[in-house]
């Protein structure tokens, strides 16, 4: 009877195992951060751990840190496992994003943006944002329905020629769609990835200055593989095959399970969506008026 009861228990155990792996809930990976990307502002405020496999970056009166990737991509599955600062971290953004070369003679870069804006606690508050050819404007925002502060979770940004899909622990929360046939620019340039802490308490905070009695804010990112097209292996055409797993037709539109999901955080953790807002935008962006 013993054995059967932990057989029973052992099965059980197995089948929430494979569930959890099926929803993609993962640990972190292996792969050290010097494989892909390197620190490239705030070198005193960044500390590799854990052999490397993950970096913290802090922020105090004098500097934040940020890091980018070596290469840059034209399409792919973009990830970062992130645990944001604790305490009250009004004013501090933590960001997770991709970005094509920025100048300050001629900004026409292309940006995705995951920024999450800091508090004295839950809810949080996650922005994300597209930018196109240097224009920006498309925020959207969201609080997040866990704290993100103890653990790490999951972020992922889809990015291919078909559209771009922002998703929090495999979760999609927002879907910004190739609609470049109605005239809606559409991400384009070779972008790199890069995480950064900063203080942009102008307008992160509204109006509340940051508290830096409680610095350093100190950020904490996992996962350092990168699954994305380069075009020094590819070229440029070449990152749009259909052999590249990510443009496949299963990334091509959310499945009915997904979309659920996505109209589900929509429905009750989102608080703004610039679609909406008339004052910035008095007519209705084209894009925001196809069906979603």
């Amino acid at each position: 009877m013993g054995l059967c009861i932990l057989s029973l228990l052992n099965l059980f155990a197995f089948l929430i195992f494979t569930s959890v792996q099926a929803r993609g809930v993962r640990g972190p990976n292996k792969y050290s951060f010097k494989r892909n990307y390197n620190v490239t502002w705030g070198l005193n405020n960044a500390l590799l751990l854990n052999q490397e496999t993950e970096v913290q970056l802090s922020m105090d009166q004098k500097s934040g840190s940020g890091f980018e990737s070596y290469n840059h991509y034209k399409s792919g599955l973009f990830h970062m496992r992130i645990k944001l600062p604790e305490k009250n971290s009004i004013g501090i953004v933590t960001a997770f994003y991709l970005s094509s070369p920025r100048s300050a003679v001629n900004d026409k870069h292309d940006e995705l943006d995951f920024e999450f804006l800091g508090s004295n606690g839950p809810p949080y508050t996650l922005q994300t944002n597209v930018f196109v050819n240097g224009q920006g404007g498309r925020e959207q925002k969201i609080k997040l329905w866990f704290n993100p502060t103890k653990h790490f979770h999951s972020y992922k940004i889809l990015w291919n020629q078909f559209r771009v899909v922002f998703y929090v622990d495999d979760i999609p929360i927002r879907v910004f769609k190739n609609n470049a046939k109605l005239g809606v620019s559409y991400p384009s340039k070779p972008m790199r990835v890069i995480g950064s802490l900063w203080n942009p308490e102008s307008w992160a905070s509204n109006g509340i200055k940051t508290d830096w009695s409680q610095a350093p804010f100190k950020a904490k990112f996992q996962d350092f593989n990168i699954h994305g097209c380069t075009l020094q292996t590819r070229g440029n055409k070449n990152c749009h095959s259909s052999k590249l797993w990510w443009n496949g037709k299963k990334y091509q539109s959310l499945n009915v399970r997904e979309q659920r999901a996505y109209q589900n955080v929509r429905r009750k953790y989102m608080t703004y969506d610039y679609c909406s807002d008339r004052s910035r935008h008095p007519k209705t962006p084209p894009e925001c008026r196809r069906k979603k």
